[in-house]
């Protein structure tokens, strides 16, 4: 075999394993969507099924995302000194466990933990995927491969209302099939099935980050976690404390939203929580699919703090109409919400990054602390709904979010703004091509 032929061969076989890293990187944000977003259409059944209030059912979610503000900064530094591969295996592991031992014994206060190991695994792949595709697919090509890996989010968040329906529509189809479930799982708790399968897709995602062959990760100076000292420091920065409250508020809307529409439309509209609450949660998750895909090229045409600004008063007005129109209008309205969020965490995020000139890996990671805004947003929609005896006063408090984010988006101050392609043609009649280099290279890092 000749020098060339070998060398071509290697080149080869790097390749076909970066494609298999990439695969496994997307496979990954498919499987931590698919865990997060079945809270929403499992709601329901899990007020049915412990016989609760919708206090104490906010405690499911509240457990869940309460491992994201616990987990996310120690997270960091856990990659930093042990690699992504091990924190990987031990993120898909602690899920597998959680899985497993809600499925076995599926009490209230062992949901709890059961939920809040599922929740720390999501938040330690959070931490450890980007990087790893960054380096996989390399600088040039990360920016794509992030859009398809948000798009693998989302078609999981879509996708996960649809299998918790036809789960329980196994267990309802017959006498056979409802007793093969019923040796599985406790009566009346068919939805149990979706933690089955958790277990199963985190066991086959340990075995796979066993086999694959990761490269050594070089980490950029915005991806190193930093000491806990630089964390503790920034907290007490006011542009800092700001886009963390921004990325709590994202998070708690998302999630509000996603917990209570089936519970809205079953009791203020009659509807099924079943063949209609899953499938509009699915409709919800898909139109912030689509809204993320629309956001890219919006995001090349209009100033993002502009862009911001608009989606939260076009939700705002979506979500009015929603909880308080008839059902024809709530069922058109609810997914229309998911639309016009679904650009806020991105931008938000970007602009964060953007208001600071340095410690952008240890601000990255207070920024993914803040997702425990959905830990505590069901759990205040369950009390105030329970006091007013009305589930709508309840979901209410979801304005104190967008109002928040549209505050942001008017008095934030980037260092660098998005390039648009109107601000690139002023950029070259003004002959500033030094300074338009500089500005799309970082913009385009960030955004």
């Amino acid at each position: 075999m000749s020098v060339h032929n070998e060398f071509h061969l290697i080149q080869l076989a790097k390749h076909m394993k970066h494609k298999l890293i990439i695969l496994f990187v997307l496979c990954t944000f498919f499987v931590i969507s698919l865990m997060t977003n079945s809270m929403g259409p499992i709601f329901p059944a899990l007020i049915d099924s412990y016989a609760i209030g919708l206090t104490l059912a906010g405690l499911f979610p509240f457990a869940f995302f309460i491992a994201y503000g616990v987990t996310s900064i120690p997270a960091g530094i856990l990659v930093d000194k042990y690699g992504e591969r091990r924190v990987i295996i031990l993120a898909f592991s602690l899920a597998f466990i959680g899985a497993v031992t809600f499925v076995c014994l599926p009490s209230f206060s062992i949901a709890m933990f059961s939920l809040f190991c599922i929740g720390t695994g999501m938040s330690l792949l959070q931490v450890a995927v980007n990087p790893l595709l960054r380096q996989a697919a390399g600088p040039e090509h990360f920016a794509f491969f992030s859009v398809l890996a948000q798009l693998a989010f989302g078609g999981a968040a879509t996708l996960a209302p649809l299998v918790y329906q036809h789960f329980v529509a196994l267990d309802q189809a017959s006498a056979a099939s409802a007793n093969y479930v019923q040796q599985l799982l406790p009566e009346n708790m068919s939805w149990l099935a979706m933690y089955w399968l958790f277990a199963v897709v985190a066991l086959a995602m340990v075995l796979f980050a066993s086999l694959v062959k990761m490269p050594k990760v070089d980490k950029l100076a915005d991806e190193s976690a930093g000491a806990l000292e630089t964390h503790l420091h920034l907290f007490k920065d006011k542009t800092v404390l700001k886009f963390f409250f921004a990325i709590a508020a994202y998070v708690a809307l998302e999630q509000g939203l996603a917990n209570s529409i089936s519970v809205f439309l079953s009791q203020y509209h009659g509807l099924d929580t079943l063949s209609v609450g899953a499938n509009v949660v699915s409709d919800f998750w898909f139109y912030m699919t689509l809204g993320c895909l629309l956001g890219l090229l919006l995001l090349k045409l209009i100033d993002s703090q502009i862009l911001l600004l608009s989606f939260s008063l076009s939700s705002l007005v979506c979500f009015l109409v929603a909880i308080w129109g008839p059902s024809q209008l709530a069922l058109i309205c609810f997914p229309l919400v998911g639309f016009f969020i679904s650009i806020m965490w991105s931008v938000i995020f970007s602009l964060a990054l953007n208001s600071r000139a340095q410690d952008h890996g240890s601000f990255a990671g207070i920024l993914c602390t803040g997702i425990i805004g959905g830990a505590f947003i069901s759990p205040i929609i369950g009390v105030i709904s329970e006091l007013s005896g009305e589930l709508r006063f309840g979901m209410l408090v979801l304005l104190i979010p967008m109002a928040y984010i549209g505050y942001v988006a008017l008095t934030a101050r980037p260092l660098i703004k998005n390039t648009t392609l109107f601000s690139t043609k002023a950029a070259s009649k003004d002959d500033g091509s030094k300074q338009m280099a500089t500005t799309n290279t970082r913009g385009n890092k960030l955004l």
